[in-house]
């Protein structure tokens, strides 16, 4: 009997403590998934649901502060964390560097993305590579190639990513034009100007497009094999208007001709019959192609239309008809496809798919440029020094200005512009304005490598500044 009862009481005792053990389970995963769905219980017991913050920076490691207090969770840069809905101030500080901050609106349940934070070294050391006769400069997209161009036909192209810069003489008497042999002299001479230059992904081969006078020539140079470099505009004996790189080593291209939009393989050196006619802009990611052209139908109640295309495909999709030249971009944010259409006064956002309007912002100026910045975390629209910067992330419009039209990238999420001899960087939407040079050459470009050095021209002289603490 004894035996009996000892094991009901064990047998009670066991479903019990499997019984407490299933509802702490439960409890626990239940905690868990409030936590991670963005919900948390206030100081004063109210039920919040909150955002998550994930901020980077360079230099790594900088002290966070929100809202003028130094965070007990978030302490350094490099990690992610939840922030109650609404509007918070973030601060970055680091010994020996300037600061950086930045308001921002959290959403519940969302993610908010602080990746490019950048902090300076308040005392850098500064040192002159060499003194450069040029009149051109371009830096590869990842920013480790320097090409010097002058009125010769020999240019140069310099390694940035190493300490012992040692200049490489490049000739290009068989591809640049406009080019002529002076009595005695071994290189010829080059009379031309330099007015857009478009690297490929490769960092080997970029899109120049050169003019004297009134004749326009584009070219596709290999700096590494200057041989096998392409005059398209004399290969295919065509006044091209506009070329864009699709590929990685840029013989995969679209272009315009007579307003006709064309694909060139310049290794193949052929070119497509008309894919859209009547093309006024177009821009493309991946293998779609958005462009704005003129409706030449008679029946046609608006002149202009905005169309899309997939390479490959022969289909035109039109996604909207319109009344003015109205200039579409294509992008990706996160893992959505979006449109954007500019027009007289306003930006207005698409979801690719469906052609569904998400957004839209209100415009100071109807801009002349337009580029997709930060991996489509950003499209910056511009007129002169005039800039309206679109913050996909925030999805807030920036209405600020440079003060002068000579600025360019510093690397992937800053500008820099050079006026009076200064050397101004912002974040690409205008914030975070700091000057770190008070003597810079303005029609060179400015630009940073492996987040190690900083390089720019003063006088003819190639300066560059250690960002780290040597």
């Amino acid at each position: 009997m004894d035996i009996e009862k000892r094991a009901r009481r064990q047998s009670r005792r066991i479903i019990i403590s499997e019984v407490l053990m299933v509802l702490t389970v439960i409890a626990t995963v239940s905690i868990l998934a409030f936590i991670v769905s963005g919900y948390w219980v206030s100081p004063d017991f109210k039920i919040e649901r909150q955002g998550l913050l994930q901020i980077y920076s360079t230099p790594t490691g900088a002290d966070v502060e929100v809202d003028g207090n130094p965070s007990s969770w978030l302490q350094r840069t490099n990690t992610s964390k939840t922030l109650t809905a609404g509007e918070h101030t973030i601060k970055l500080t680091k010994e020996g560097y300037d600061t950086w901050s930045r308001t921002i609106n959290i959403t519940e349940g969302l993610l908010y993305r602080l990746h490019y934070p950048r902090l300076f070294l308040t005392n850098r050391t500064e040192e002159t590579i060499g003194e450069y006769s040029a009149n051109f400069a371009t830096v590869s997209p990842d920013r480790n190639t320097l090409l010097l161009g002058n009125n010769t036909t020999s240019w140069q192209l310099i390694n940035l990513d190493t300490e012992n810069i040692k200049p490489i003489d490049i000739d290009l008497s068989k591809i640049l034009p406009f080019s002529s042999l002076a009595e005695g002299a071994s290189t010829g001479l080059f009379s031309g100007a330099v007015e857009s230059a478009d690297w490929a992904a490769d960092n080997e081969h970029l899109l120049l497009k050169i003019k004297q006078d009134t004749t326009v020539n584009w070219l596709i140079i290999n700096v590494k094999n200057p041989g096998s470099s392409v005059n398209l505009t004399k290969e295919f004996n065509a006044d091209f208007q506009e070329i864009k790189i699709l590929n990685q080593s840029a013989s995969d291209l679209l272009a315009t001709t007579s307003n006709n939009l064309h694909r060139i393989d310049a290794s193949s050196k052929q070119i497509s019959a008309i894919l859209v006619p009547d093309v006024i802009y177009f821009d493309y990611y991946d293998q779609d192609v958005v462009f704005s052209a003129k409706d030449q139908s008679a029946e046609a109640s608006t002149p202009y239309y905005i169309g899309l295309m997939r390479l490959g495909s022969d289909e035109i999709k039109t996604l909207k008809t319109t009344t003015s030249i109205d200039r579409p971009v294509i992008t990706k944010f996160y893992e959505d496809d979006y449109i954007g259409v500019v027009d007289d006064n306003s930006i207005k956002l698409y979801t690719k798919n469906d052609f569904t309007e998400k957004n839209a912002f209100p415009l100071s100026f109807k801009p002349d440029y337009i580029k997709i910045g930060m991996a489509g975390e950003a499209i910056i629209m511009y007129s002169g020094g005039h800039i309206i910067t679109l913050d996909m992330e925030a999805m807030e419009i920036f209405d600020w200005s440079t003060g002068t039209d000579k600025f360019g990238w510093l690397d992937s999420s800053m500008i820099y512009a050079a006026k009076d001899g200064a050397l101004n960087v912002y974040d690409f939407n205008g914030l975070n304005h700091r000057i770190l040079s008070s003597n810079v050459s303005s029609h060179f470009p400015v630009t940073i490598t492996a987040d190690k050095y900083l390089y720019y021209f003063r006088d003819g002289s190639l300066i560059r500044e250690y960002l780290f603490e040597r």
